[in-house]
């Protein structure tokens, strides 16, 4: 299946909690290219099967998508010992095709009251897991629309929420720790490619990172970013090297992404 067929099958059954769902991830990276904002890239973005799509758990949504989403041709995958079970809503070959997972912030400890790791939760229908680090995806998020002149089987233009890029930027330095080797250097390159899509916003960036996301991370996270910021860039490493040898479509060396980077976050989040 296209995987903008399979995009537009997923923004229909989701449409009416489009208020309450901010497409994040891979997918976040994908929808940017439709913001008018955004330079026009010669090169193809990083592919992924998987669509994350988080929510705020502090208040209820209401309704059933698990039932629109089952209406539209997905099916509903658990895995995993968690309580509700970790779910994937694939479309077409459940080994090679097109899935969405939910996710939500994860708050305290992450252990439940009795010891249980307080993974997942269940709302309006679907299993979502809770993720640290994520509410930051949830602030000052983009509205971009997706229509069928962009190459998007929808009937009409649709708008959603997608991850406003500099906290996609951002987010990816708080969980840089906890990544492996192959995502490091992956989510370099998702850093470098989302400098080069919005180039012209950086000093737009600078504003946004002082008057909102910074104020939203609080003094300590803030500093953490800025620290990480300097030091993934601050050379070239074997994360960089790694980063530039996977696009196939492109020449692109660790100079670039380094030099690049480095420059485009002194003036982002200088003082």
């Amino acid at each position: 299946m296209n995987d903008l067929d399979a995009l537009a099958k997923l923004a229909q059954a989701l449409s009416p909690w489009r208020a309450h769902l901010v497409f994040i991830g891979g997918w976040a990276h994908r929808i940017h290219r439709f913001s008018p904002r955004a330079n026009r890239l010669e090169y193809q973005p990083i592919f992924t099967r998987d669509t994350d799509l988080a929510f705020a758990n502090r208040a209820p949504i209401e309704g059933d998508i698990k039932g629109a989403l089952i209406e539209h041709g997905f099916k509903e995958q658990l895995a995993g010992e968690h309580k509700p079970p970790v779910a994937h809503y694939t479309l077409g070959d459940e080994n090679g095709g097109f899935y969405a997972e939910f996710l939500t912030p994860l708050i305290g400890s992450g252990i439940k009251r009795g010891g249980e790791p307080d993974a997942t939760m269940t709302m309006a229908g679907i299993s979502a897991q809770k993720i640290r680090h994520l509410d930051i995806l949830l602030v000052d998020p983009w509205l971009i629309t997706l229509d069928p002149q962009s190459g998007i089987p929808l009937p009409s233009s649709m708008d959603v929420q997608v991850a406003n890029p500099l906290c996609f930027i951002v987010q990816k330095f708080l969980i840089q720790k906890d990544r492996p080797a192959a995502k490091k250097a992956q989510d370099v390159l998702y850093i470098y490619d989302t400098i080069e899509l919005f180039g012209a916003l950086l000093e737009e960036f600078h504003e946004t990172w002082k008057r909102t996301i910074s104020p939203a991370l609080g003094k300590k996270l803030s500093n953490d970013v800025l620290t990480l910021s300097r030091t993934t860039f601050s050379n070239i490493n074997d994360v960089i090297r790694d980063a530039a040898r996977i696009p196939q479509d492109r020449k692109l060396t660790p100079e670039q992404i380094q030099q690049t980077s480095q420059l485009a976050f002194e003036l982002i989040l200088n003082e």
